[in-house]
């Protein structure tokens, strides 16, 4: 019982370590619950506040066991730390997704669950201004800069990828459909050909598959829009990622 009172943990600044882990982690929950991402506020703080745990644990238990002259002891402060490291990546990677076009998603909301730990962990081993610093910079990564590179940046960063499917009827409306997406501002840069069977004695249907790089300007309905004024479509698909 003398333990349990005397106990570190009972410290006012083992208390602020967890408090403070929590709230720094509530800013990237926050972010991703906004965006309804798979990992929202609740694992982010669960994530750091047990990270922050851990630490403290590692590092109080390094310097609070007692030296034995028989046993050299020696003990890493951030042992634990170290484990927390490599370990958290089995949550990352379960929220890294390949979809049926091939893109991938999921990357930022893993690097995400890695910097939650890490906040735990430097607020543990009592890095307050470093990781406040580092969430405000994170922060500013990924919701101001994107919007500032759509406007300033690059042409290849400001476009949007889309992914197109479509059945042309026709040959020679294939090339027409990639040369009208051209024009309107959607530049095909992947094409994928699939010829189907025709229960019609009329022209041969074609599946197309186009990956598209879009101006910013340009809205997906428009690029609907444009597809249902061509006759020679009669099934389209358009997946995008506002």
């Amino acid at each position: 019982m003398d333990y349990l009172f005397n106990s570190p943990f009972l410290e006012t600044g083992v208390l602020f370590k967890l408090g403070f882990s929590g709230l720094l982690s509530l800013v990237i929950g926050i972010e991703r619950e906004l965006k309804r991402k798979p990992v929202g506020l609740k694992t982010s703080v669960v994530i750091a506040t047990f990270s922050c745990l851990l630490t403290i644990i590692s590092i109080e238990t390094a310097y609070s066991t007692p030296a034995r002259d028989d046993i050299n002891i020696t003990m890493d402060p951030l042992r634990l730390a170290a484990q927390i490291v490599s370990g958290i990546g089995f949550l990352g990677a379960g929220v890294i997704l390949k979809r049926d076009n091939d893109n991938i998603t999921g990357l930022t909301t893993a690097a995400m669950i890695w910097g939650a730990a890490g906040i735990g962990i430097a607020v543990g081993a009592e890095f307050y201004i470093e990781a406040a610093i580092t969430v405000a910079i994170v922060m500013i990564g990924v919701e101001f800069l994107p919007p500032l590179m759509n406007i300033m940046g690059p042409k290849r960063l400001r476009v949007k990828e889309y992914t197109l499917v479509t059945v042309v009827s026709g040959k020679d409306n294939i090339e027409e459909l990639i040369h009208c997406l051209a024009v309107h501002g959607a530049e095909p840069e992947n094409v994928r050909m699939k010829m189907m069977d025709n229960q019609d004695k009329g022209l041969r249907t074609h599946e197309v598959e186009l990956r598209l790089s879009v101006q910013p300007k340009v809205k997906p309905a428009e690029i609907y829009g444009w597809l249902y004024e061509l006759d020679y479509i009669s099934n389209a698909e358009l997946s995008a990622t506002l």
